[in-house]
């Protein structure tokens, strides 16, 4: 039975925690447990399903809980994201997924709370005080059944327009546990395979394809129906005759309050993308330009 799963700590977890080729440490800060983790040969690759790079994971309170706008958790994953963005240039945010379908509509939710300032220029930005704004521009790409277009080659037709010095794709994301669903943020440098995580692999996106480097950024908010059953169950016979596929239809599991989750992960995961590009204004300021 295949398990899917898009968290890097988990696919480490299912390959065994001495895996060679993977460097992986942990630290907390603000309360929050964060864990690092480098896949370095392709080895490593084959036995995690991970791409070469770097996979940052902040585990935090359930997303059901509120929070304010200048949560400290913000400035710390701000901080994390930051650590992976080139210096200076500008940011292309893209948000992908579907905003009509609720576990998928992370991305063009939490594009919506994104800064965009690339238009902010000249005099209008001396005037107001803005000049010292990074220029990030902000698109949602809908997904192919919506468009006719890939999500990668949407992302490309406006990279090779506006030439960003990175991209930063934001995605739901599928966990193996379900207490992980929405209690986790993954941020990568590795790019992302939109739709992976439910068996729907779509073009990758990342920095061979795409021509500059992406960063992947997301919140858990489905698990696997089969791999769920295999967490609860263990990888046996029940397991599978629990989830067995019923005209050819893949299932999945997500929380009864997924509506809230994915509302209040967009927030946090856009206020913390305004306080990891815009590192030279204070949050509440940012929060005002809103």
């Amino acid at each position: 039975m295949q398990l899917r799963t898009d968290l890097a700590i988990e696919a480490r977890e299912l390959a065994g925690e001495r895996v060679a080729g993977v460097d992986y440490h942990e630290y907390r800060e603000n309360q929050l447990k964060i864990s690092r983790l480098t896949v370095k040969s392709q080895r490593a690759k084959q036995l995690l399903g991970k791409d070469v790079g770097t996979y940052i994971t902040v585990e935090l309170p359930s997303l059901t809980d509120n929070f304010t706008e200048t949560d400290e958790r913000i400035r710390t994953i701000g901080r994390e994201i930051r650590h992976l963005l080139p210096v200076n240039g500008l940011l292309l945010v893209a948000g992908l997924g579907n905003e009509e379908i609720t576990p998928d509509s992370l991305g063009p939710k939490t594009g919506a709370r994104v800064l965009a300032t690339r238009h902010i220029t000249g005099e209008l930005a001396r005037a107001t005080g803005l000049d010292r704004l990074r220029p990030v521009a902000v698109m949602n790409t809908g997904v192919t059944g919506q468009t006719g277009i890939e999500t990668g080659e949407y992302i490309l037709s406006v990279v090779k327009r506006i030439r960003p010095n990175a991209v930063i794709a934001v995605d739901a994301l599928a966990s193996r546990r379900i207490e992980r669903l929405g209690r986790t943020v993954q941020i990568s440098d590795a790019g992302i395979s939109p739709g992976a995580g439910v068996g729907n692999h779509r073009t990758r996106i990342d920095r061979e394809t795409i021509g500059v480097p992406v960063i992947a950024i997301g919140v858990p908010t489905v698990v696997d129906a089969q791999t769920f059953a295999n967490d609860l169950l263990g990888d046996g016979l029940a397991a599978r005759s629990a989830c067995r596929k019923r005209d050819d239809r893949q299932m999945i599991v997500i929380p009864r309050e997924i509506d809230l989750l994915t509302e209040r992960a967009a927030r946090l995961l856009g206020f913390s993308l305004n306080a990891a590009m815009q590192n030279e204004f204070d949050l509440k300021d940012l929060v005002s330009l809103m």
